[in-house]
């Protein structure tokens, strides 16, 4: 699939005037890095339909149309943005745990583990009875035939997946339960009346799509918090809400934090829950990443915050789906690459023994990007209709719509895009943290270019409030 055939599937399944398709251009083809599947196709389609939507955002505000454009090498230097960030001028940042990673086991089946969160890597290590360093581990999973120590470690609340072939996982229950969803939903789950997209177009804050729209980004690592940068860099007010006993990463806590600011509250405890319930009130958009179900137990279901606020947009981004019996199953990209064939196939191309990863974590940042682009679209929706609204989207959802693009025989073979192919494409900005260089954003806008107006900062900086 080309990368305007992609972009058109989404626009049209989203219900969008097709005569803004003619605004944007899409630039280069695949394979831009070395992979068989055509990220770059995903990348392009996913970013342009973000910046597609925030331009008919603003011709909504401004009766203007704009020209945009996407470049499928800033695109994919995107698609990989936290391998690029450096923090004054040093070394690339450790995004990885050195337990994660692939492993043979006893019936010469692979399985890969998750262990960047210090508990993940404690309950590996405790269910596996050994020591904790690499070779312990691996001696360990020698003794577990694969597919019992993929469900031993789910049933524990752990994070790992089964490799699978592509026709492996057809025929599993949680791939039968995908294919009966779309791409991704946006439903109506409530009566409200037609709300403006932000502030007037003659207002200061008018002259960016989201220019005043609201939104609550309770996510973390990369999915999520891509979508609220997506939103932040057209101008929307971002407040980034995270739970201080939760764990983070932090130089995703940093790329993915430029144009948001960052209040902490603990759900477990009601003061803080109320407090989260009043931001809601004048929210527009409460993007949300935990598990399905994990929020609706402590009040925030997308039916409860519908009533609180009417008009809400509410997005939920999980890894499997909301649906099936892996609904609840712990996941990342990496996890569900490997789970739905895609690590199988790309091993299989280049001849690789372990399984092989894509090139970058093109689930999460397309489902980020999506995320955006099913809260704009609802926005929109929501400015002629009313209503309040419900986009969901799932990794796993992405990765099925990537495997139907089809695979390039040789892609594995295109050269790997190092930082310094791409310099170009960064920005700096001064930060808490430092000098930060960044992929800039990838999407050229004549009238309304995306831009950071904040720089990323630790969590907890800002009051869990509003600003005036």
């Amino acid at each position: 699939m080309s990368p305007l055939s992609a972009l058109e599937h989404l626009w049209s399944f989203a219900g969008c005037d097709a005569a803004a398709l003619n605004d944007i251009r899409l630039v280069g083809a695949d394979p831009g890095l070395p992979s068989v599947y055509r990220v770059g196709a995903l990348a392009s389609a996913a970013i342009g339909a973000a910046a597609l939507a925030a331009s008919e955002c603003h011709r909504l505000r401004t009766g203007c149309r704009q020209r945009v454009e996407i470049e499928q090498r800033r695109a994919l230097a995107v698609f990989r943005s936290e391998r690029y960030l450096r923090i004054d001028d040093g070394a690339a940042a450790e995004l990885r745990d050195p337990l994660m990673g692939f492993y043979e086991t006893r019936d010469g089946r692979w399985i890969q583990l998750h262990t960047n969160f210090p508990h993940h890597r404690r309950g590996v290590v405790n269910l596996l009875d050994c020591a904790d360093d690499h070779a312990a581990v691996s001696e360990a999973i020698r003794g577990w035939d694969g597919a019992a120590l993929d469900q031993a470690l789910a049933d524990a609340g752990l994070c790992a997946a089964l490799i699978r072939s592509p026709e492996e996982w057809m025929v599993h229950s949680q791939a039968t339960a995908l294919a009966a969803l779309p791409l991704f939903e946006i439903e109506r789950i409530g009566d409200a009346a037609p709300i403006p997209i932000g502030r007037a177009a003659n207002d200061a804050l008018g002259a960016w799509p989201l220019g005043g729209v609201r939104v609550l980004d309770l996510s973390r690592i990369i999915a999520g918090p891509v979508a609220g940068r997506t939103l932040a860099q057209h101008g929307a007010d971002v407040l980034v809400v995270n739970g201080p006993h939760l764990p983070n990463i932090a130089p995703l806590v940093i790329d993915n934090g430029r144009g948001k600011r960052s209040a902490l509250l603990d759900l477990r405890r009601e003061d803080e829950r109320a407090t989260l319930q009043a931001l809601v009130q004048r929210a527009d958009i409460f993007l949300q990443a935990y598990r399905p179900g994990a929020l609706a137990a402590r009040g925030f279901s997308p039916e409860t915050l519908a009533r609180i606020k009417p008009g809400i947009v509410y997005v939920s981004i999980c890894a499997y789906g909301h649906t099936g019996p892996w609904a609840q199953r712990r996941g990342f990209d990496s996890l569900v690459q490997s789970a739905s064939g895609i690590a199988w196939t790309e091993r299989a191309a280049a001849g690789t023994t372990a399984p092989k990863h894509l090139p970058c974590q093109a689930l999460d940042h397309a489902t980020g990007y999506l995320a955006a682009f099913g809260a704009m679209v609802a926005l929109m929706r929501r400015s002629v209709e009313g209503g309040s609204w419900h986009v969901r989207l799932s990794l796993a959802q992405t990765g099925r719509w990537l495997q139907s693009f089809g695979t390039l025989a040789d892609g594995w073979r295109a050269p790997d895009v190092r930082l310094d192919d791409v310099r170009d494409l960064m920005q700096t900005m001064d930060s808490p943290f430092g000098k930060v260089l960044a992929a800039a954003p990838a999407e050229r806008m004549s009238a309304t270019p995306p831009r950071f107006d904040r720089p990323p900062v630790p969590l907890g900086t800002h009051a869990a409030s509003w600003e005036a």
